[in-house]
């Protein structure tokens, strides 16, 4: 049931203050004084609230944060395997490959995936220039920067070591000291010389490595998501073949 309805006069103000209007004046004072108190009161608990707390700014976690390149990384750092990509920025068959594997490896979180230069002598000069053009991209940007100038690269270059159309450059990027530097052209070298001392010579060729045992596959490429799947469960169940000492043939 509602409560009753407090006794209203005909000016349809509440009783109780009505009963301030038809007093004398000094009633009329108390009025206000109390008026006066409960505003005090109000601007008083209003000053002495405590601040609402701003949320504190989104931090990244531990655990999503890359470390420094090169080399550069896509995908989780705590993943469990790691592909290492060898490829050439030159090579028609990584341009073709390259998008599919970057998809593949967002789709799964346990992996993630690691580029390492491969300029083929087939390919050179421009393999080499363009691949220390993604080097500056990433000294610049990080690694989210290399791995968005890489597809560009891709996108637009001629291939087979032709080059980009002249003119053409990744934009927002100014290279020019950092290419003058020479640090990108000594990474992409180092790079390089290490894929020939493990005997690889083509691209794109992965590396399949378990962190957790320590196991190895050497995949020649392009491999199908399907077959790296299958990968994964032989070196999850410790079944990883030996590596093949033969180089492979150069694309």
């Amino acid at each position: 049931m509602p409560p009753p309805e407090r006794p209203t006069t005909r000016s349809g103000i509440p009783f109780e203050i009505e009963a301030f209007r038809t007093r004398p004046r000094r009633g009329r004072r108390a009025l206000w004084a109390l008026l006066a108190c409960l505003a005090a009161g109000v601007t008083a608990w209003a000053l002495f609230q405590p601040a609402p707390e701003s949320p504190a700014p989104p931090t990244a976690s531990a655990s999503q944060a890359l470390p420094p390149g090169p080399p550069w990384l896509l995908g989780s750092p705590d993943a469990r395997y790691t592909l290492t990509l060898y490829a050439d920025l030159e090579c028609p068959f990584c341009r073709s490959y390259v998008p599919t594997l970057t998809a593949w490896v967002e789709q799964h979180p346990e992996t993630r995936l690691r580029w390492r230069h491969l300029p083929l002598p087939a390919h050179e000069p421009q393999a080499s220039a363009l691949a220390s053009l993604a080097e500056c991209a990433g000294a610049t940007g990080g690694h989210a920067a290399f791995w968005h100038t890489v597809a560009w690269i891709y996108a637009h270059t001629r291939g087979n070591g032709q080059g980009l159309p002249e003119g053409a450059q990744p934009p927002d990027l100014d290279a020019a000291a950092c290419l003058a530097s020479g640090q990108p052209q000594a990474t992409v070298r180092e790079q390089a010389q290490g894929a020939a001392r493990d005997g690889i010579a083509a691209t794109p060729t992965l590396r399949l490595h378990d962190e957790r045992s320590g196991q190895a596959l050497l995949l020649p490429g392009p491999v199908e998501g399907d077959a790296l799947l299958s990968a994964l469960d032989l070196l999850a169940a410790g079944e990883a073949p030996a590596p093949a000492s033969a180089p492979l043939p150069a694309r």
